[in-house]
């Protein structure tokens, strides 16, 4: 079967996020955990929270995906902005242990001239620091383009995270289909072969929520420009081949692509349309 959801404005509330989904052909969704650009934060509301996880409960929806601030860097050069990532990751994970089954995403961060070393090492030091012995919340490494100094942009630069971490083994991966694409994985001709490097450095046990996203770019442009379903480089020929793919079954997708809500339902009927005509 395949989940499929896309991104939603928490703006109005958990339970309408659920809702939204449900109308939108949904069983599963993605929200940023505050605002994208910045750092605050709506009062938490422990009601609606409960709201939500009794209607995905009723509608069998798959796990959803909390998505972190774009402004979070773990490895940035100043000791002020590690320090508002490592406040902001703890209170979303305390928030999160009122949404069982949710998952915490985020960009690994930009090393900002210090080297790839260093942003691993301190990424790592970050995530030992947050995850707590209370915290349940699995938290997912999202794969990146490669843009500047970005960290994350081939698979073994998330494994040396998870490896430096003293936390690695509770470490997750979110695949962005654009993201590796641009990184220069090729996911249109050599998926199978894309997805056994994945399994030998990482495992694809650790594989647990896919961006699903079309790139207005070439293979290994390292630019990360999200594009619709069918009309970027990708194409909709590789995106049959990817939600039929047995080794990604069951993992939710998540919707990044430039749309409108009435654009992301047509995209959620198309993806449905093809993993259908695989028996899926």
């Amino acid at each position: 079967m395949l989940h499929i959801g896309c991104h939603l404005s928490c703006s109005n509330g958990y339970l309408a996020m659920g809702r939204q989904a449900l109308a939108l052909g949904a069983d599963t969704f993605q929200f940023f955990t505050r605002n994208p650009r910045g750092g605050s934060v709506k009062p938490f509301d422990e009601a609606d929270a409960q709201a939500l996880v009794a209607l995905m409960r009723e509608h069998g929806f798959a796990p959803v995906v909390a998505h972190a601030p774009y402004t979070l860097n773990a490895c940035a050069a100043e000791e002020s902005i590690r320090d508002f990532a490592r406040r902001t990751m703890r209170e979303d994970l305390e928030r999160l242990e009122h949404l069982p089954g949710a998952m915490l995403n985020f960009h690994p961060g930009s090393h900002v001239k210090q080297g790839a070393e260093t942003g691993v090492r301190l990424i790592a030091q970050l995530l030992d620091e947050v995850l707590t012995p209370d915290v349940h919340t699995p938290v997912l490494l999202e794969t990146m383009a490669g843009k500047g100094s970005e960290v994350g942009r081939s698979f073994e630069e998330l494994r040396a995270i998870m490896d430096t971490s003293k936390c690695g083994g509770r470490l997750g991966v979110c695949l962005d289909t654009c993201h590796v694409w641009d990184a220069g994985y090729d996911v249109v001709t050599a998926l199978d072969d894309v997805l056994a490097e994945f399994d030998r450095v990482i495992g694809l046990d650790r594989l647990k929520a896919i961006h699903i996203n079309d790139s207005k770019n070439p293979m290994g442009s390292r630019k990360d420009r999200h594009e619709r379903i069918g009309e970027g480089t990708i194409g909709l020929d590789a995106f049959a081949r990817i939600v039929r793919h047995p080794a990604l079954r069951g993992l939710p997708f998540e919707l990044e692509t430039p749309n409108e809500l009435e654009g992301y339902a047509r995209e959620i009927a198309l993806l449905r349309t093809l993993a259908e005509e695989a028996g899926e």
